[in-house]
């Protein structure tokens, strides 16, 4: 059940996200004036609420030899990779299309990881002319193709091998990463004859080792479980003679979408670096990739409700935000918290909230209890990851605008679409 909650603090993003006079406000802007202004759908982010994220890693992170490389693929509009990138952020990407986002906004090359189980020659080249500070290599196969262009282009790739150390994360099986079923990585048994190829082609130079073992993580005893495999290995590999200069442990740390209590990032890192100290590694450099853990509760999504249906089974709110706009519902069942801009005094009843695309799982939210009318407006809680990035155009619906909010002040970062800018590449 989705109820309204009596502090505003208890809303996920608080004290970022939070009612203030009878309406929701991000910072301190008006949501239901930002809609009345760019109109809905609407994505409105915090600025305040990345920064306050970042900083709980940085602080966990501080005195020690590292870099935070933030997980694009979680929310890549230039606005947020260029506040990050001013906060001293480098950035974990999977594709050449991220590549040239982050060198958009101005980020060091140097500070760029190039993840991802499917790098193309192209992209190898791409980012091998660019500079990047590291690729992470997921299989064999990768490092022979690897080798043989770094070769071609008289270069040498900077490498490290994403291991997989077979750690349930507890999460869903989709963003699960981290197990022997999974796509992602070199079996932990397998890592030290992949490293002894890696040093032994002359395109590749072994610089450290990654390993990332899913998303939305809400406990500490995966990561803990992780890191012990990880430093397993390390010893195993520099007893065979092969350096290895940064340790990278991905990212994954979970946000609050229902009540979710994952650890604070400050004092994950602290337990970590504990962990670290004592097995001998303190002093090496560390590397994270945290995507949604600093963007996902700075973002909400405003819609309008455009019906009420009741029904025998099932009563309906029928809204303009559609799983084209917030696909993670549909995907994997994802819990978003809903909330009206202005609350009714009103007994609620109990909606599936869903959108207008024709498909039977195009919703956002099952059985929440609302207060509702037809014209008023909600904010879906927690869209700041994995929404926009994920977005598409499915049902000729252009996407959604996106307004940054600091302090008093807002700002567009991403104009709406327009129909006829989805049909620009094509031809008749």
């Amino acid at each position: 059940m989705n109820h309204l909650p009596s502090e505003p603090s208890a809303l996920p993003g608080g004290p970022f996200v939070a009612y203030n006079g009878g309406q929701l406000v991000v910072e301190q802007v008006e949501l239901r004036a930002l809609a009345a202004q760019h109109g809905t759908p609407l994505f409105v982010y915090s600025q305040a609420a990345v920064l306050s994220a970042l900083a709980a890693y940085q602080r966990g992170l501080a005195g020690r030899k590292a870099l935070i490389c933030y997980a694009m693929k979680a929310n890549s509009s230039l606005a947020i990779l260029k506040l990050l990138a001013e906060a001293g952020c480098g950035f974990d990407i999977v594709s050449s299309g991220e590549l040239e986002r982050a060198l958009a906004v101005g980020a060091e090359p140097a500070k760029i990881i190039f993840s991802g189980v499917g790098k193309t020659r192209h992209e190898m080249r791409h980012a091998l002319h660019a500079g990047v500070g590291c690729f992470n290599v997921e299989s064999l196969a990768e490092l022979e193709v690897l080798d043989a262009v770094a070769r071609e282009c008289g270069a040498v790739a900077p490498v490290s091998i994403r291991v997989n150390p077979n750690v349930d994360a507890k999460t869903h099986p989709y963003i699960s990463t981290g197990l022997k079923g999974n796509k992602f990585g070199i079996a932990h048994e397998d890592a030290l004859t992949a490293y002894q190829r890696a040093a032994a082609l002359p395109g590749l130079r072994v610089v450290g080792i990654d390993c990332h073992i899913g998303s939305q993580i809400t406990e500490e005893a995966p990561y803990l479980e992780a890191m012990d495999r990880v430093l397993d290995l390390v010893s195993t590999i520099e007893a065979a003679g092969i350096a290895i200069h940064h340790i990278d442990f991905g990212g994954g740390l979970g946000i609050n979408y229902n009540g979710d209590t994952p650890p604070q990032a400050d004092a994950l890192w602290t337990l970590l670096l504990a962990r670290l100290d004592a097995r001998g590694f303190g002093n090496r450099t560390i590397m994270i990739e945290p995507g949604r853990s600093l963007v996902g509760n700075a973002g909400v999504c405003i819609t309008e409700v455009q019906y009420l249906k009741p029904g025998e089974q099932k009563n309906f709110c029928i809204v303009d935000a559609a799983m084209n706009d917030l696909p993670r519902p549909a995907l994997y069942e994802a819990f978003h918290q809903i909330v009206p801009l202005q609350p009714r005094d009103a007994p609620p009843i109990t909606y599936d909230v869903v959108g207008p695309v024709c498909e039977s799982g195009d919703w956002l939210g099952r059985d929440r209890d609302l207060a509702v009318q037809p014209g008023d407006l909600l904010a879906v809680l927690s869209a700041g990851a994995y929404s926009m990035s994920m977005s598409s155009n499915y049902n000729t619906r252009p996407r959604a605008a996106e307004v940054m909010v600091d302090g008093g002040n807002a700002r567009v970062i991403r104009k709406r679409e327009s129909v006829e800018e989805l049909w620009r590449l094509e031809s008749i």
